[in-house]
């Protein structure tokens, strides 16, 4: 039976405002990673295989879980985040809609730009809505092919696209789980007789004592 945790990448450059200045973790993003790694191993948790998207993020995340510990990690660009700063900065110049510059700005910011997104109404984007799609159903696909306990180490946005498709959820859905979504959190993800099914969403157990609360983050 297929099993896939996928984990969100660590607090990242939460001052950045494009692409590459936002790719890389921050000092808490890393001791958040640091942190999940060891509770895996305390609880005796084991994967067969690991697989990390290509984004400096992503490595820094693994690289700080100790990912390896538990088997070689797979590098897999199709596990990369979608552009989010370039399609939010073509939604400004092209229909005037600002970036937000804190959290609760995002809530409604997010959705108007996956829907735009979607309809492909964003005219050059980096990536088409259909090219992101079709390339998490095809890693996620091979991925669940193969034997034992996966670890995927990926963005908040590519989980939630798998969630969408697990969950049959709309637009906006796939944008309120995206902004649910915090770092270094564990989903969990398998097939029952075919079936995708949510087994654990958003999981920080390794954050819930009252020293950690302070490195709950969602950015």
């Amino acid at each position: 039976m297929p099993h896939i945790s996928l984990v969100r990448h660590g607090q990242a450059n939460t001052q950045a405002r494009d692409e590459t200045s936002y790719d890389k973790l921050s000092p808490l993003g890393h001791q958040q990673a640091v942190w999940l790694g060891e509770h895996m191993r305390e609880s005796g948790q084991t994967f067969q295989r690991v697989y990390s998207g290509s984004l400096r993020r992503h490595r820094e995340t693994a690289q700080s879980m100790r990912a390896d510990s538990f088997a070689e990690v797979v590098i897999d660009p199709r596990l990369n985040e979608f552009s989010y700063f370039d399609l939010a900065r073509l939604m400004d110049e092209q229909y005037g809609l600002q970036v937000p510059s804190d959290r609760e700005g995002f809530v409604s910011h997010l959705p108007q730009v996956l829907r735009a997104w979607e309809r492909g109404k964003i005219h050059g984007a980096p990536e088409s809505f259909e090219a992101f799609d079709t390339r998490v159903k095809a890693a996620i696909k091979d991925i669940s092919a193969g034997d034992g306990h996966a670890l995927v180490v990926t963005s908040g946005g590519l989980i939630g696209a798998v969630l969408r498709h697990t969950l049959d959820l709309d637009v906006d859905g796939w944008a309120k789980m995206c902004l649910a979504i915090q770092n270094t959190s564990v989903h969990r993800w398998q097939k029952v007789l075919g079936q995708p099914l949510l087994t654990q969403f958003n999981s920080i157990s390794h954050l819930e004592t009252p020293e950690r609360h302070h490195a709950q983050t969602h950015l």
